[in-house]
């Protein structure tokens, strides 16, 4: 019998809510939205793919047509929200896409909202503009207070970083990627 050596895994390191798993970040390499809008057709397009199957139902709360493109091309379908500030349909959705900060409503009342509008293990994304080292915090706590988890933080930069080089990324937009938990507790503060 040979004599294994065993070794822990390391020990995460950064932004680390005590009690809370560490948060995953992934940086996907997607143009910028253009001015007034989101996101870009590329975002709508992995968003879509990524946090979805067939057949599920997604509301668009975000800023042009970029996420409508997606979802048809992608044979979901969708509720789109911008035009009507009551109701979201009767169905629970998979996925809901916003756009921050959110005009007139009040972020732990959106959350709330958001959680009663997904199917248990849905999520939402919220894309924010990169800049505000506070504003993702901000988004996070809110979102908890309504009972929704913190599931990864995606980085959209338009160019990738090269191998063997210096990362140089022109980061434009954080998504949060929120999700209301398959085994429901009943415990939300807020």
């Amino acid at each position: 019998m040979t004599d294994r050596n065993f070794h822990r895994a390391p020990v995460p390191m950064g932004d680390v809510v005590p009690g809370d798993p560490p948060v995953p970040i992934t940086v996907w390499p997607v143009p910028a939205p253009h001015e007034g809008e989101t996101m870009s057709n590329a975002m709508g397009v992995r968003l879509v793919h990524n946090l979805t199957h067939p057949c599920d139902l997604i509301i668009d709360l975000a800023d042009g047509p970029q996420l409508a493109r997606a979802v048809i091309a992608a044979h979901r379908h969708s509720d789109l929200q911008a035009a009507r500030p009551v109701g979201w349909g009767r169905e629970p959705a998979t996925l809901i896409v916003a756009g921050w900060p959110l005009p007139n409503a009040s972020p732990v009342g959106f959350f709330l909202r958001c959680r009663d509008s997904l199917v248990p293990g849905g999520c939402v994304a919220v894309l924010l503009p990169h800049g505000d080292v506070t504003l993702p915090v901000d988004v996070v706590i809110a979102a908890k207070r309504a009972g929704l988890a913190y599931l990864q933080h995606i980085v959209a930069a338009d160019r990738p970083a090269q191998r063997g080089q210096q990362a140089q990324l022109a980061i434009h937009t954080d998504v949060l990627i929120l999700t209301r938990s398959a085994i429901e507790t009943g415990d939300v503060d807020g």
